[in-house]
């Protein structure tokens, strides 16, 4: 899916936040699939947001909640840089995602190669 002529399926420079390592493993490994450079895998709310907010990158995947951590402030960050962001949890969506977010992208865990494909699909679709 690399490099063919439509432009959801360029290459993407994406910055992975998880903080289950076999989880990060697997982002990885489908992200890679679908022809995309990962950025990170970072565990910690304080480097998500440092990259965040210094490196180039395409799009987030985030955790919404890293050992107890809001990913939130990372995501504000995102924001701000106009950065695609979709959100991934293993908790009900709807009831963790709070208002001001929810027109973010959002995986809830388990999840598919052809659902992370979907939504990072719309993600940069919905980019504002």
């Amino acid at each position: 899916m690399i490099n063919d002529e439509r432009p959801d399926r360029a290459e993407l420079r994406v910055l992975v936040v998880e903080d289950e390592s076999l989880v990060a493993l697997i982002m990885e490994d489908m992200l890679t699939e679908l022809g995309h450079k990962i950025v990170g895998p970072v565990s910690k709310v304080s480097v998500g947001l440092e990259i965040a907010q210094q490196e180039e990158i395409d799009l987030a995947i985030l955790d919404l909640n890293l050992k107890g951590v809001s990913s939130l402030p990372i995501a504000d960050a995102l924001r701000a840089r106009g950065i695609p962001i979709v959100f991934t949890t293993g908790y009900d969506v709807h009831r963790v995602l709070p208002p001001a977010f929810r027109d973010i992208q959002a995986l809830s865990k388990p999840f598919s190669m052809e659902d992370m494909e979907q939504a990072l699909r719309r993600a940069i679709a919905n980019r504002k």
